[in-house]
């Protein structure tokens, strides 16, 4: 409970749009790597993690218009996800243009993801996926920082998302042993900062709380034909101890959540 004390305290949904312009320079389509986004299409997840496993429901339910595109919209069973992935879509918008997969709504993290902050963003055509990107492109980012006070502390948080172009495989196989063919990969990372303002004697001073670090990575496997297959969601953390317990969380975490597919209809 502690470790989403402050989650729960911290309820701002931020909105701007993402910093980076969504179109692909090369205006080329990789019919090699084909994506299956139709209606209908649905995907099952076992999501393992702090020693549990829940499952989430993804599928597309429709095609929804948001600032004159036509998205694929994606929503969760009962509008429930634990998952990294699937909290990241459900109730969201996703296109391809070119050689991109981009996405508009709502960015929220599941309930596995316990951070020393809560964050909930609203993405414009940001892009989740670049079919020829090579390991390390950058593909999208979004910064900005907001206020918070808990408990009589003032708190400024930045943050960054950004997604990162991954590995080429010609075959993988998923930790529960599961194998696939003609795999890419990406990441998602947020990185936060969180610091403070004291006044002593009439001057005020920044005090660093939590030093930049990126405190979300989250690396998804995507099969050609298929879509993902695999998430593996590190969230971690080191806060000053006691600053910590006046905020009423944990110093530390590393936990790793696991997201395996177990059934999937694609069309």
């Amino acid at each position: 409970m502690k470790k989403l004390l402050l989650l729960s305290f911290i309820g701002i949904t931020l909105f701007s749009c993402s910093s980076d312009d969504a179109t692909d320079s090369t205006g080329e389509t990789d019919v090699n790597f084909p994506l299956p986004l139709n209606n209908g299409n649905y995907w099952t997840y076992d999501v393992v993690g702090n020693g549990t496993t829940t499952r989430d429901s993804l599928y597309i339910s429709g095609d929804t218009l948001i600032t004159s595109n036509t998205y694929k919209k994606f929503k969760t069973k009962d509008n429930v996800a634990t998952g990294f992935y699937s909290s990241s879509l459900r109730n969201n918008g996703v296109r391809q243009s070119n050689q991109l997969l981009l996405m508009s709504g709502d960015f929220s993290f599941g309930q596995g993801q316990a951070l020393p902050v809560g964050l909930d963003l609203s993405l414009n055509d940001f892009i989740i996926f670049k079919k020829n990107a090579n390991n390390g492109d950058i593909l999208s980012t979004k910064s900005g920082n907001f206020n918070q006070t808990v408990n009589n502390i003032p708190l400024t948080i930045e943050y960054t998302l950004k997604s990162v172009g991954g590995q080429t495989l010609s075959t993988f196989t998923s930790p529960n042993g599961d194998n696939y063919t003609d795999i890419k990969t990406t990441k998602i990372i947020v990185n936060l900062k969180v610091t403070t303002t004291q006044v002593v004697a009439g001057v005020p001073f920044t005090i660093t709380l939590l030093q930049p670090q990126d405190v979300v990575t989250s690396t998804q496997y995507i099969a050609k034909n298929i879509g993902v297959v695999y998430t593996n969601t590190l969230t971690t953390y080191s806060i000053d101890a006691a600053v910590a317990g006046q905020l009423g969380i944990p110093a530390s975490t590393t936990q790793t959540q696991e997201e395996f597919l177990d059934t999937y209809n694609v069309n």
